[in-house]
């Protein structure tokens, strides 16, 4: 006999994608981040 899987409640699905696409941007944000600092440093800009 196959066990049915857990259906989560609707609110706790939708609040599961927001953090997931937040982590997401932020993560994405901090790469564009660190892209534009490698970016600059090679260029000869340095702090």
């Amino acid at each position: 006999m196959a066990a049915h899987p857990v259906k989560l409640p609707l609110w706790l699905r939708r609040l599961g994608w927001l953090v997931l696409i937040w982590v997401a941007s932020v993560a994405a944000l901090g790469a564009a981040a660190w892209l534009l600092r490698l970016l600059m440093a090679g260029a000869g800009f340095h702090r």
